[in-house]
């Protein structure tokens, strides 16, 4: 692992945090000036050991996810190479995405876990996370238009905003990608020479982030603690047992997609063993999952993905920082299970047709999730407005969401993997074809 530190430390680091943490929320239960000291303790020593990784993390993201994609596209030559490429990508992401959400309707619709929720229950959640839903349905709010020209609009902005400076402030990384895509198909129709020149420079930068990426895992062991420390302490075992069946159901629907569709996918479409390919793969897990952020994770990707999974620079540059945006597996097979699980708890049985809208809705909104802790959440409640199921009883799983956005972000991110072996396994034929 990057500075030398193994992911059996964060690991154990991750082990000990929960531990802790659920530990200290148990002794603070019943005291609340103890309750009050911890808080100050997580506020004032772990949240900012956290921070420091994670935004060491994120500093690099940008310049990392231009380089690599300006490398990528310029050394790949040939631009109609670049479209195959890019269709066979896309059309990965749609396919596994669309299998994730049905995995997770199908589990929640056979076992219906919000069946039979207690409304006590469901009305202490409600109240206990009203602020937490106003600010998501604030951000769901602000992304609705109510014309088609303020849709045009919107989308333009998406993909092509006017100020990309001010895009790559606000981690808005479809845009930056397209940039670099631009600028990297640019390169191959300019003189050999500064084209050279300027993939020299990028490629300097891009190791130059991936060093920076070398200096926060050295934290890593520590911050991780930190991390898990202050969401196991501030909600405990208590939440969870109220929770128990319907976060079970998640994290096993995780393992299902991580244990048998991915090795399936490795063994049918990437030509791999499943199993190396998984230990491989495990920094990069374990960071996912403590980073709750596919952004955050992908300095980590990319660097498990030329070290230790064989996958060429300019493959992995192309495929995971767009997957880092457009491929949210686990958030795909989250967010269908989150919608039938409401209603289910409101008593509202969705037809077969709203649970294929709710499927295509998934897709589309993983792709515009941001890769962020909670990016999905926002999205998630103009989901559950569409097929009639109450937005705002999205509160009802805000308590366990950190919990499962750990899971689903492991999910995500070697989803993206799986997807860079499968392209590289289609470029090596390609190049054995043509030699």
């Amino acid at each position: 692992m990057a500075g030398g530190v193994s992911h059996n430390k964060i690991l154990f680091g991750l082990g000990l945090g929960a531990v802790a943490g659920i530990v200290a929320n148990t002794l603070t239960q019943n005291s609340p000036a103890a309750k009050e000291t911890l808080d100050t303790a997580i506020d004032s020593v772990a949240h900012p050991v956290g921070q420091i990784f994670l935004r060491l993390l994120f500093v690099v993201v940008m310049p990392l996810v231009f380089a690599s994609i300006v490398v990528g596209v310029a050394s790949l030559g040939d631009l109609g190479r670049l479209g195959k490429m890019g269709a066979k990508t896309l059309l990965f992401f749609v396919i596994t995405s669309g299998a994730s959400a049905v995995l997770g309707i199908a589990a929640m619709a056979l076992v219906r876990p919000g069946s039979g929720f207690g409304q006590e229950t469901v009305a202490e959640l409600q109240r206990k996370y009203a602020g937490d839903v106003a600010s998501y349905a604030s951000k769901a709010d602000a992304n609705r238009t109510t014309d088609l020209l303020g849709t045009v609009n919107q989308i333009l902005d998406m993909f092509l905003p006017r100020n990309m400076l001010k895009a790559a402030v606000e981690m808005q990384m479809i845009p930056v990608i397209l940039f670099a895509l631009l600028v990297g198909a640019a390169l191959t129709r300019v003189e050999q020479r500064k084209r050279e020149d300027l993939s020299t420079w990028m490629e300097a930068l891009a190791d130059a982030m991936v060093e920076i990426v070398g200096f926060a895992m050295k934290l890593a062991p520590y911050a991780v603690f930190c991390l898990i420390f202050g969401v196991t302490a501030r909600f405990g075992l208590g939440l969870l047992q109220k929770l128990g069946l319907y976060v079970v159901l998640i994290l096993g629907c995780y393992l299902i997609q991580i244990c048998v569709l991915y090795p399936v996918l490795l063994v049918t479409m990437a030509r791999r063993n499943p199993w190396r390919f998984l230990r491989d793969a495990m920094p990069m897990m374990v960071t996912a999952f403590s980073t709750s952020s596919s952004s955050a994770t992908l300095p980590t990707s990319l660097r498990i993905a030329r070290e230790s999974l064989g996958i060429r620079p300019q493959v992995a540059g192309f495929v995971l920082p767009l997957g880092a945006t457009m491929n949210m597996n686990g958030t795909a097979l989250f967010e269908g299970a989150v919608v039938l699980f409401v209603a289910q708890v409101f008593g509202i049985d969705l037809s077969l047709g709203e649970q294929f809208t709710v499927v295509g809705m998934c897709i589309l909104t993983a792709i515009g999730a941001a890769g962020v802790p909670g990016g999905a959440l926002p999205l998630l409640m103009g989901v559950m407005a569409q097929v009639g199921v109450p937005p705002d009883g999205i509160a009802i799983i805000l308590g366990v969401d950190r919990l499962l956005d750990m899971g689903r972000t492991v999910v995500n991110v070697l989803g993206d993997q799986i997807c860079a072996a499968y392209i590289e396994a289609g470029e090596r034929r390609s190049d054995s074809a043509a030699a």
